[in-house]
């Protein structure tokens, strides 16, 4: 569940901010986000505890930070490269640190790691028609020292947030994904107002954002149910197979052309998760 809504998202979220500056979105999407928790919680069983506290906000500022990295990298960088790249980055960290402290899923599990990993470069890679517009606005988009590091600093920021989702623990219900948005949307508010983008969307954008903020809501705090049942390095790969969701919208619903090895990065995507989910059984 948590990997399909990040991927729904994503898609929802990139069909806005083709409209209007992305920032635009999220400084609308994250306040509605901690509204919408805010609502909910009290009829979810938990209380805010102090580790909740201090690794929701974490969480918050860490995944505040990896969008804007994002897409600065975007903007000014090969999306051919950012992309999977980054998306390797989101996989792979979390199951390094969890194997770092001692987690040992089983063979099965190992192989369904490596498959997912492989999946996940594979579905984030753009289709040759995508990456020839690498060059625009007569400008070739590379991928200069300056995009390899926020696209590092991007990746290497959403992983740490699924490691803090992780560190969470159980007993304090939706109250630490309250102050995970809270901080999110301070860090995303200041960067939005250094670039001069707090400007809200209006009209088609706007019911965009509202989409992307329960999207927001359902996939995090979906992760940090899933991690209090499971290991670090498992859940966090299975969440990172978003990418598949968002292809497979942008396929149906804006007849963009999938290229044969998104395809088997999506059936791979499918194995993958049945090979951990049979190990975890």
């Amino acid at each position: 569940m948590a990997a399909v809504a990040y991927g729904v998202s994503d898609f929802v979220g990139g069909v806005a901010s083709r409209r209007v500056a992305a920032l635009r979105v999220v400084i609308v999407s994250y306040p509605l986000s901690l509204v919408i928790v805010l609502i909910a919680a009290p009829f979810v069983s938990g209380t805010l505890t102090l580790n909740g506290l201090i690794w929701g906000a974490i969480a918050g500022v860490t995944s505040g930070l990896a969008v804007w990295w994002f897409y600065l990298a975007l903007a000014t960088g090969p999306m051919s490269v950012v992309s999977p790249l980054t998306a390797v980055l989101v996989a792979g960290i979390p199951v390094l640190v969890g194997f770092a402290f001692g987690e040992r899923p089983g063979l099965i599990a190992y192989l369904g790691i490596a498959v997912a990993l492989v999946a996940v470069v594979l579905v984030s890679r753009e289709s040759p028609d995508d990456t020839a517009g690498e060059v625009a606005g007569g400008i070739t988009l590379r991928f200069t020292r300056q995009v390899a590091l926020l696209t590092v600093g991007s990746g290497g920021a959403f992983a740490l947030s699924f490691i803090a989702l992780h560190q969470i623990g159980e007993g304090s219900g939706l109250w630490a994904l309250a102050v995970s948005r809270g901080a999110a949307t301070v860090v995303v508010w200041l960067v939005a107002v250094a670039a001069g983008h707090f400007v809200l969307p209006r009209g088609e954008p706007l019911k965009l954002a509202v989409y992307v903020s329960v999207l927001d809501v359902v996939a995090n705090g979906t992760m940090i149910y899933a991690f209090q049942g499971g290991m670090l390095s498992l859940v966090s790969v299975i969440g990172s197979l978003y990418p598949a969701a968002t292809v497979l919208l942008a396929m149906v619903m804006l007849g963009e052309r999938v290229s044969r090895v998104q395809q088997a990065g999506m059936l791979l995507a499918l194995a993958a998760v049945g090979m951990i989910a049979v190990a975890g059984a």
